[in-house]
């Protein structure tokens, strides 16, 4: 969260002086924010003392372009770091790989090595910054990189500070970059929390997500209850390899959602917040007050962008951004208006991060602590998803888990019969979509980016080169340790990290675990 000039006092337009909380309701007891269960906030102050970290989306191309668009969003004034990758990166494929053809660089940034780990943040102070990264199963591979990459800066792994998504049961629910099977891929996840809580401290290891099922068409409810069940099983991983709930709880995160239907997302981020508190208090008997605090990133919905009218968008966007600071996000990222259409031009990335600073220094809903609480109808909001959650929870459980539901298909189906309403609703005309199936108008397409084929051919080439020029022997060794502990039961993060310093590839450091653990075919589920 980003620092503020506090005032003494804070005041309306109309000059009524803005009292830090309201505590009065006529249907709740009072409660104060951070103070379990969170419903109302995990801050005192939330954003009257510091504002969300601003953390736009960014990576395309190869890293010195995303390099350039790093140091642009900063100049602009952009908080944090939150870095895009190419499928190929993140399905562990190297750019020569004839599984990469067409695809590298083309929704992400290409990273095959630490070298162009290097180059991405060339300039850009690792120990001074935090970044996040949108990577699953490969999500070990590029954190060993930004480790080393630290460490050639000068910056010590316990100084680095960001987070990696790093959450592959949703990756088997609804966004499909898995490699490896459920269970190779559960024990990757749980060798990077264990290696976090001891050597990055200061790192979200997992960003538990409930975004990309929100995008492949799930409620709001079954968003939160599926993200739970998930976050539910990561723990459960991690203390039955003997760690201590208190240990590795206070730096879980999540990563939700925010659609336009403005209240439902404001409840919807309150009832994450109370439900998960009591998960960990109830459930896991966690002690420290820093492990019930649910932190979260948000994203506006990409789903809900059309390509019809692009500048609509802005207006989708703002909306969306405002419900998400309601609702107390710890960090946000705002969508471009032309990403319908392709990755967001540099103009329109500026335009997504001046939305989020004109809500934060503009809007006054900052102002105080949980400014709609008390509205009879967020209240029954939350109390009815409060219900449905607990209610999916439950059916979770009762099937043996996440892992479980998965192989089931549960989530899968849920998913896709609320989809197919979503769908439906609007091609009749049930639900509006202005400029799509009500307010049309024939418009010039907007100027777009394009990523130039090149890319592809100059990864290539520099991959190439590197291959000539590391130390054959130091690479061999290190990915032949790595399989050994891979076949065994070790942590494998000291052994990738030691690869990515003898400059192993994105692929090859897959493929070694493709030959222990093989790879995953899913159920196919109508």
């Amino acid at each position: 969260m980003t620092k503020r000039t506090k005032p003494a006092k804070f005041f309306t337009d109309s000059n009524f002086l803005v009292k830090r909380i309201y505590l009065k309701s006529k249907t709740r007891p009072a409660e104060d924010a951070a103070k379990y269960p969170f419903t109302r906030g995990i801050h005192p102050g939330m954003f009257r003392d510091r504002f969300w970290t601003m953390r736009q989306y960014s990576g395309f191309g190869d890293a010195k372009l995303t390099n350039e668009r790093f140091k642009f969003m900063l100049d602009k004034g952009q908080t944090g770091l939150s870095m895009a990758f190419d499928l190929p990166t993140q399905i562990g494929y190297d750019p020569d790989s004839t599984q990469a053809e067409g695809e590298v660089g083309k929704v992400g940034v290409s990273i095959s090595s630490i070298r162009d780990m290097m180059t991405a943040f060339d300039g850009i102070p690792l120990g001074k910054v935090s970044s996040s990264m949108t990577i699953n199963s490969t999500a070990s591979t590029l954190l060993a990189y930004y480790i080393a990459v630290g460490e050639s800066q000068g910056f010590k792994s316990n100084e680095l500070r960001g987070t990696t998504q790093n959450d592959i049961l949703k990756e088997y629910i609804a966004r499909n970059t898995y490699i490896y099977p459920p269970q190779p891929s559960m024990r990757l996840i749980g060798d990077v929390i264990e290696y976090c809580a001891k050597h990055v401290p200061s790192w979200y290891p997992v960003s538990i997500s409930g975004y990309h099922m929100r995008e492949a068409g799930c409620t709001a409810t079954q968003e939160v209850a599926f993200t739970l069940a998930n976050a539910i099983a990561y723990i459960q991983t991690c203390l039955d390899r003997g760690l201590q709930i208190d240990d590795f709880a206070p730096r879980l995160s999540f990563f939700f959602c925010c659609t336009i239907e403005f209240f439902e997302e404001v409840a919807k981020f309150r009832v994450a917040r109370k439900i998960y508190a009591k998960i960990l208090k109830e459930m896991f008997h966690a002690k420290n007050p820093r492990s019930l605090q649910l932190k979260f990133h948000t994203q506006t919905s990409g789903e809900s962008l059309t390509a019809q009218q692009p500048n609509n968008n802005i207006v989708r966007v703002a909306i969306q951004t405002m419900a998400a600071v309601a609702g107390g996000t710890q960090s946000l990222h705002t969508n471009s208006r032309d990403e319908a259409l392709a990755l967001p031009t540099q103009e329109s990335a500026k335009i997504a991060l001046r939305t989020q600073q004109i809500v934060a220094h503009e809007s006054g809903i900052t102002k105080t602590v949980d400014p709609l609480a008390g509205s009879y109808y967020l209240e029954e909001l939350c109390d009815n998803m409060e219900d449905g959650v607990w209610m999916y929870l439950k059916k979770i459980q009762k099937m043996g888990g996440s892992v479980k539901a998965i192989e089931r298909g549960f989530f899968q189906s849920e998913i896709r019969a609320n989809a197919y309403r979503l769908k439906k609703e609007a091609d009749n005309a049930d639900r509006i979509i202005v400029g799509v199936n009500k307010y049309v108008d024939v418009e010039e397409p907007p100027e777009l980016l394009r990523i130039d084929g090149k890319i592809e051919i100059q990864q290539k080439k520099a991959l190439k080169k590197l291959r000539v020029n590391r130390d054959g022997k130091k690479l061999g060794k290190a990915l032949d340790a790595m399989q050994k502990a891979a076949e065994g039961d070790e942590n494998l993060m000291p052994y990738i990290v030691s690869a990515a310093k003898a400059y192993a590839t994105t692929g090859e450091i897959s493929n070694v675990f493709r030959e222990v653990f093989g790879e995953y075919r899913p159920k196919e589920v109508f």
